[in-house]
């Protein structure tokens, strides 16, 4: 594609504009040349900053587009050493497991330089090394119910079984959660999960007996699911976001939810506010919800709004790249400055003479922006639509109109600046999607939201995925009100 040069072309246009004007000031135009001029320089500045804005191409560090939705930038590096989510993790272990640890002493007998004997010598220290592997053993437990026939009546009576042994097999709680954390917490297709379970215990288990176990966890998390609701209700801050999902060859939307640590997904065959009415959280939420300026978050007047300053700034970042806007560089500036002053106050908030100021420094750049931005040309009569504007000039209306929400972080303690902790929680029904592929009905897709959220939330808390399912399928549901 061929390339532009921006700045050569904003200058030939400063320079032309500026010759007219000069000209008209000499009194050398006529009142209809001039009128004339001037409405073709307007659009023609609009039709310039909508161009500059398509020839801009867009990536992650400019819009919302996805890190696998744009190629590889060579400025870009790795960071090594960065923590992942469970890095907090409980040493807890799940039930059903064991350790074996032995000790051997490795004696000294001669010395190793003159050959002394050191039998009757006094050990001074020792030094450790380990050697940690994996032994796969398979647990086979049979229960043998005796059976006799009464000599008095000739009755037949047979031995009653405990009460896990249901039927004349059965799987024990280790494989099942083993079973769910790979295909709901690794992400397994089924035929995968049926290899490394064949592999294990040398038994093929059907694709119905897996997904049976999915739908008993699924049933047993819907008392915890309405008890998390609940909490979510009463925190003072809500992230929330979406995401599409495939199901059943169709585009649905996950929903989620988060705050502190709990983490709520749902699925919705839409985005907007039919999903957001079934969910019923936001219409009973009376807090400070943050998001992405999405408008059927924002038709709720009842609830404060907080808009995430990290897809400002990405919006921000491409004005800056597209048309080189003065006003654009310098809100970002603002808003990164204010967002690391937040974060250094003890108070994670600004005072009320430092958000005056900040408030005041903000209308400014939004006063000069109006100046640097191009005209909007009138609507003729008769025409139907919106008016043509550029993103640049959306994204200074979206900062006038919204202003309180875009400063919320800076106002409020519990406020974030970002409404990254809901993208984080969403990110992996994204991996979910592109390793295992989509879900076949909707029935099964639900589970998965409900099953993940309670894998999220104990990650969270630092419990071990396995320990979690266990606990939940055995009835020791956890619950977030206490330990």
């Amino acid at each position: 594609m061929a390339s532009v040069n921006k700045a050569s072309l904003r200058e030939e246009f400063a320079s032309l504009k500026g010759q007219f004007e000069r000209l008209c000031a000499e009194g050398k135009v006529s009142e209809e040349l001039r009128v004339l001029v001037q409405a073709l320089l307007m659009l023609f500045a609009l039709l310039m900053a909508v161009f500059m804005e398509k020839h801009t191409p867009k990536r992650s560090h400019n819009s919302g587009l996805p890190p696998s939705q744009t190629g590889k930038q060579d400025e870009t590096t790795s960071q090594p050493g960065s923590r992942a989510k469970g890095a907090g993790q409980q040493h807890t272990r799940a039930g059903n497991t064991r350790t074996v640890e032995t000790v051997t002493t490795v004696p000294v007998d001669r010395c190793a330089h003159c050959g002394t004997d050191l039998g009757d010598t006094p050990c001074q220290g020792h030094e450790r090394r380990t050697l940690i592997d994996i032994v796969f053993e398979t647990v086979r437990s049979h229960v043998d119910a005796e059976i006799k026939n009464c000599p008095h009546c000739q009755g037949q009576t047979k031995g009653m079984f405990p009460s896990p042994f249901a039927g004349p097999l059965q799987y024990g709680p280790g494989i099942r959660a083993y079973v769910l954390n790979l295909l709901l917490a690794q992400m397994l297709s089924l035929k995968r999960v049926q290899q490394s379970i064949n592999t294990l215990i040398d038994r093929l288990l059907s694709e119905a007996t897996l997904l049976g176990w999915v739908m008993q966890l699924h049933q047993a998390l819907d008392a915890w699911e309405q008890a998390s609701i609940a909490q979510l209700l009463a925190q003072p801050a809500l992230h929330v976001d979406e995401t599409s999902l495939r199901v059943d060859r169709k585009n649905h939307w996950i929903h989620v939810y988060s705050s502190g640590d709990i983490t709520l997904k749902f699925l919705h065959p839409t985005r907007g506010r039919a999903a957001i009415e079934a969910i019923n959280i936001i219409p009973r939420y009376g807090g400070t919800a943050v998001h992405d300026c999405w408008a059927s978050y924002l038709s709720y007047d009842h609830c404060g709004h907080a808009l995430c300053g990290a897809h400002l700034l990405r919006e921000l970042t491409f004005v800056v790249e597209a048309n080189g806007y003065r006003w654009a560089a310098n809100m970002k500036r603002l808003l990164t400055q204010t967002c690391a002053r937040v974060a250094e106050h003890p108070n994670k908030s600004l005072s009320a003479s430092e958000y005056k100021h900040l408030r005041k420094r903000y209308r400014n750049i939004l006063t000069r922006a109006e100046k640097e931005l191009p005209p909007i040309p009138p609507r003729q009569n008769g025409k139907r639509g919106r008016v043509a504007k550029s993103d640049a000039h959306n994204l200074w209306e979206r900062f006038k109109r919204y202003e309180r929400a875009v400063l919320l972080f800076a106002e409020l303690p519990h406020v974030p600046f970002t409404n990254n902790r809901a993208e984080r929680d969403l990110r992996m029904s994204k991996v979910k999607q592109k390793v295992s592929g989509c879900f076949r009905t909707r029935h099964y897709a639900e589970a998965y939201c409900r099953i993940s959220s309670y894998l999220q939330t104990m990650t969270y808390r630092g419990y071990n995925p396995l320990l979690a399912i266990q606990m939940a399928l055995s009835g020791e549901l956890y619950t977030l009100g206490g330990e």
